[in-house]
């Protein structure tokens, strides 16, 4: 039985970047996207119609735009060390993501995480049509996945760690044992448990006695 599972966030999180705006860049529709991105995260805009609205913009472009992308993407300082800390000691480390699995598909398998979950973009004809497929992966969605994970791993609830940056990660930190806000927004620094502000993951192995 693993001793504890660690689920974080995507974007901002676990990656320095914000993807729909990398592919926003590539559409033309950057500006208009990273404020909608705004106001999403800091919880003025519902997240599923803001993420609808972003993704329309995106209409056009060619398949090919995920490895441009992925190309760019750059993984937070600390995340080697935080996955093999907690693997080391018996832990799970998973990502959920209002993001998109074009994109983080090829980052967890390179980290080698145990669990990933996140949204999908319709291609057809090898291009995005600017519409989703699927289930929208939202704050709910986070929280029934932390769970879902949580009991095919055996973990209980309490000895789970919800790692997030925006209002979209709220529903999930509030089911969590532990709740960090890593470098966060301003209604998740209100509600986590404990603030990391250093844009480094290692520093979650000191909350689950892995280091200190």
């Amino acid at each position: 039985m693993a001793r504890f599972l660690v689920v974080l966030d995507v974007d901002s999180t676990l990656i320095d970047d914000e993807v729909i705006e990398l592919l926003a860049a590539e559409a033309g529709s950057l500006g208009q996207v990273a404020e909608i991105t705004r106001q999403a995260m800091n919880g003025e805009l519902d997240f599923e119609q803001s993420l609808r609205a972003r993704v329309h913009t995106l209409e056009g472009l060619p398949a090919s735009v995920f490895d441009t992308v992925g190309a760019r993407v750059t993984v937070t300082r600390g995340v080697p060390e935080l996955i093999a800390g907690v693997k080391t000691a018996g832990g799970r480390v998973g990502v959920v993501s209002g993001g998109f699995h074009e994109v983080v598909d090829p980052i967890a398998e390179r980290l080698g995480l145990d669990y990933w979950r996140a949204n999908r973009l319709e291609v057809i004809d090898g291009r995005l049509s600017g519409e989703l497929t699927g289930a929208v992966i939202d704050a709910e969605a986070k929280a029934t996945t932390l769970r879902e994970w949580a009991a095919d791993s055996d973990i209980p609830l309490a000895r789970t760690v919800a790692v997030g940056d925006g209002a979209n990660d709220l529903t999930m930190m509030a089911i969590a044992g532990l709740s960090v806000g890593f470098d966060a927004k301003a209604p998740v620094r209100d509600l986590a448990g404990v603030l990391i502000d250093d844009r480094d993951l290692s520093r979650v192995l000191p909350l689950l006695g892995l280091r200190g």
